[in-house]
């Protein structure tokens, strides 16, 4: 009697067991299908940091579109991506005009983070309208500026608020003599970036200091330059105004040293309406120096340009000829300068030189864009 108790308590046990067992499996597999992720509202073509800064550059590539989904205000002017434009998703329709007409063109969306769905409905709205090459950076902003060497860009007003703020230095990474002097933002230092490792001196002790670096607006590098240089010296808080001071210009003014000018127009520039004469009539009569970067260059120029980055220039100053009139390029005015005044300091004896002060776009199938300064 008592063996058939035991056995009787032994299957009760087991049934219990049993029981349970396949309760907990079903609860385990409720709450799984409950925990399941919708990912529906996902874009379907989604890239990572390394892809973003694959395709963008300074001047952005012709056909290539970074774009910050976020709200203008409350995101947007204090801080994103070095070159993104800012098209929030509430503001979608009413700034399509922003958009590139060819809609094979690489559309590159970006918002605040993993769980951030302005980017994703944003892309899908561009594919609606045609765009055939639309990506999400799905991590966006705040994953971008936690990257090493990475840094952001902020707009003129957020500069501005910092400037008020007094708590950060602002460098102006423009030639001295023929951009900072004429005209700068207010309590910038002066570091051109062709003299950074000879000035870097200025830069404050605390690296954790917030520093702003600035040049001649969205084709200059020379910010960008020297914000990675101050990121190799360990500073911790760079950030970059990538529209510069042409932005700046446009919405608070000139400062007083704008309108230093001599003889009615900027010393060492060669007349634009001269300069497109001898393009068309006769480009062999001058020797024209290229002094951007090499793969800047190689994206479209003059035709009868030489390419000499103005960081390579001065040991190659005392080879240049005499024979005809020396003039030197750029995309803003800003590096043609430099090298301008480097003549003069170098070879004196060097008369016949100038450079174009103008903002120059140059297309990848040879033609050019000069806009001469206001």
């Amino acid at each position: 009697m008592k063996i058939n108790k035991m056995k009787i308590l032994i299957l009760a046990m087991v049934a219990g067991l049993i029981m349970a067992t396949g309760c907990t499996a079903s609860q385990t597999a409720k709450t799984a299908e409950t925990a399941k992720v919708d990912t529906s509202w996902m874009f379907h073509d989604i890239v990572d940091a390394a892809f973003v800064k694959a395709n963008i550059a300074v001047p952005m590539p012709e056909n290539v579109i970074l774009i910050d989904a976020r709200p203008y205000k409350g995101k947007y002017v204090s801080g994103y991506i070095p070159g993104a434009v800012s098209i929030p998703l509430s503001h979608f329709d009413k700034n399509i005009n922003l958009l590139p007409t060819d809609k094979n063109a690489l559309l590159i969306y970006y918002c605040q983070g993993v769980k951030c769905k302005l980017s994703h409905k944003s892309a899908k709205k561009a594919e609606k309208l045609g765009y055939t090459n639309v990506k999400v950076y799905a991590k966006g902003y705040p994953e971008w500026i936690s990257l090493k060497g990475n840094y952001g860009a902020f707009e003129a007003e957020h500069v501005a608020k910092l400037i008020a703020d007094n708590n950060t230095v602002i460098v102006d990474a423009r030639p001295l003599k023929t951009k900072f002097v004429k005209g700068h933002i207010p309590t910038a230092v002066s570091i051109p970036f062709s003299q950074f490792d000879t000035l870097k001196g200025k830069l404050p002790r605390d690296i954790n200091t917030p520093i702003v670096f600035y040049c001649g607006g969205l084709k200059c590098r020379l910010s960008h330059k020297s914000a990675v240089k101050a990121i190799e010296m360990g500073y911790t808080n760079v950030k970059v105004f990538d529209k510069g001071y042409p932005e700046w210009k446009k919405m608070y003014g000139a400062s007083k040293e704008a309108m230093q000018v001599t003889a009615g127009t900027v010393e060492g520039s060669i007349d634009i309406k001269r300069f497109k004469d001898i393009l068309e009539k006769d480009p062999e009569s001058i020797l024209l120096i290229d002094v951007r970067d090499k793969d800047e260059f190689a994206k479209g120029s003059f035709k009868t340009a030489v390419n000499i980055p103005v960081e390579d220039l001065e040991p190659k100053i005392k080879d240049l000829s005499d024979k005809k009139p020396v003039v030197f390029v750029c995309s803003t005015g800003a590096r043609s300068g430099e090298a301008f005044y480097m003549v003069k300091d170098v070879r004196e004896s060097l008369k016949d030189v100038y450079y174009v002060e103008a903002e120059i776009d140059f297309k990848s199938d040879g033609t050019f864009v000069i806009k001469e300064p206001k």
